[in-house]
């Protein structure tokens, strides 16, 4: 039987010397994969780099496309539908990184223009694997939650949520969660369009003086958009995503409150997790016995203490909760790393650091209301007094 062959790309994290033995695997960098390397390839792993349309696989021999992402807009799901090719993405693969990132924008937000939490309403649109995640965090930390989700409504009722205006104009923060999708007749699952959702009407909608965030993908935001308000109407932004990444508009990265080179489901666990997802779709379509519940057998710790002390003592909630929060992620300074370098922004996303999630971390404490303890266990934090 002759030996399958898989196309990686190189930066997928913790896959080099698991599929050798199986298969014939050729590392490429992600957005340098031509058709030429994937003409005799059985299938791709890849990530949001490599564009998978009629270019790159027309007459190829590709059957599989897998991404170790949650997003998909790379992939022209129409042409692989048609021709054949099984595509599938990562759903919640990296939810949780982003839940973290999430928290960490938020709490730095509320302690440093001294918000109070609980008088904070946040709005979540898109309410997946993330934003059902990006939910449950912020009613953790004690906030009101208001939920959009147009196609989870007309699915399972309205009831739990509400209108993308009632959102706008209830919400001190609005979050973006939504897949990239553009309006298409020949898809039923493109009917709720999200290019260019945040656009003049939306902005238009939301408070004075409210924040914005956008973690899903850059062009869900009119770039031209959110510099019209980012001065006269918004308080603050928050970027990981940008239209026409990795050329970034400078001035909007400058006067984001927080911006990142789209990373915020960069941990090392959803890395993890989306590698193991690639790997075991390989086998199971290809009906291979192998490998079926692979993962990582370790993941590297984290440059930071993963058991760490919290005095409460004489410092508000909000305080504690930024503490122990940015404690595992500290988000300023990937903010900082991209202001200073905008240039490098593939370059920061291709040596990104060991970042670990929530549950990868203890706090010892004291001084600590139970109210506070009960906000971190929930964020995923283990816990333990501090005798």
């Amino acid at each position: 039987m002759q030996r399958l062959k898989i196309i990686a790309d190189d930066k997928i994290p913790f896959l080099k010397g698991v599929m050798e033995s199986y298969a014939d695997i050729i590392y490429l960098p992600g957005a340098k994969i031509s058709a030429e390397d994937v003409k005799d390839a059985d299938a791709i792993f890849t990530r949001t780099r490599t564009e998978c349309n009629e270019s790159l696989l027309k007459g190829s021999s590709v059957k599989l496309i897998a991404t170790a992402t949650i997003g998909y807009d790379h992939i022209d799901t129409e042409y692989c539908n048609a021709a054949g090719i099984r595509w599938i993405n990562a759903p919640g693969c990296n939810s949780w990184s982003v839940h973290q990132y999430i928290t960490a924008a938020i709490v730095s937000l509320v302690y440093k223009r001294g918000l109070r939490l609980s008088e904070l309403t946040l709005g979540v649109i898109g309410v997946g694997n993330v934003g059902s995640k990006v939910a449950q965090a912020a009613k953790a930390l004690g906030m009101r939650v208001l939920l959009n989700d147009p196609p989870r409504a007309d699915k399972e009722g309205s009831e739990a949520f509400v209108s993308l205006e009632q959102l706008l104009t209830g919400s001190d923060i609005v979050t973006c969660h939504t897949p990239l999708t553009k309006a298409s007749l020949s898809l039923g699952e493109r009917a709720y369009p999200t290019y260019h959702l945040a656009s003049d009407g939306f902005f238009g909608k939301m408070k004075d003086g409210a924040a914005f965030i956008n973690s899903s993908r850059g062009a869900v935001v009119d770039t031209k958009a959110l510099k019209r308000v980012a001065k006269t109407k918004l308080s603050d932004y928050i970027l990981d995503v940008w239209e026409g990444e990795p050329v970034l508009d400078s001035s909007l990265l400058d006067g984001a409150f927080i911006g990142t080179p789209h990373i915020a489901g960069y941990s090392s666990d959803g890395k993890a997790n989306g590698t193991a997802a690639c790997i075991r779709e390989f086998c199971s379509f290809f009906e291979l016995d192998i490998l079926k519940g692979w993962y990582p057998e370790s993941i590297p710790q984290p440059p930071m203490d993963t058991v760490f002390v919290l005095d409460g003592a004489g410092k508000s909630d909000e305080q504690i909760i930024y503490e122990a929060v940015t404690h595992t992620y500290p988000i300023w300074e990937d903010s900082d790393c991209l202001k200073h370098s905008p240039e490098t922004f593939e370059g920061q996303r291709e040596g990104y650091w060991i970042r670990r999630e929530f549950k990868a971390f203890t706090v010892r404490y004291k001084n600590v209301s139970d109210n506070i303890l009960v906000s971190l266990r929930k964020l995923g934090f283990a816990t333990s007094p501090l005798d």
